[in-house]
């Protein structure tokens, strides 16, 4: 996976690259987290471009909420 320099800004080809390389990365079963951690960019970065790359999104994981007894 290729690396920016950490805080870079990446617009046009880069951009694109990344964004490819993250929706798949997203898309074969990696958290935003991982992809985060991955790439040296941001939570936010991550979730952006994944929403403007039209991926689509999985639901939080974690325990649920259970009803008082």
């Amino acid at each position: 996976m290729t690396t920016p320099k950490k805080g870079s800004r990446l617009v046009g080809e880069e951009r694109d690259d990344i964004t490819n390389q993250v929706a798949r990365q997203y898309d074969s079963g990696k958290s935003i987290r991982d992809i985060a951690a991955l790439t040296g960019r941001s939570y936010g970065f991550v979730h952006r471009v994944l929403v403007e790359s039209g991926a689509r999104m999985r639901s939080r994981g974690g325990a649920t909420r259970r009803q008082p007894s």
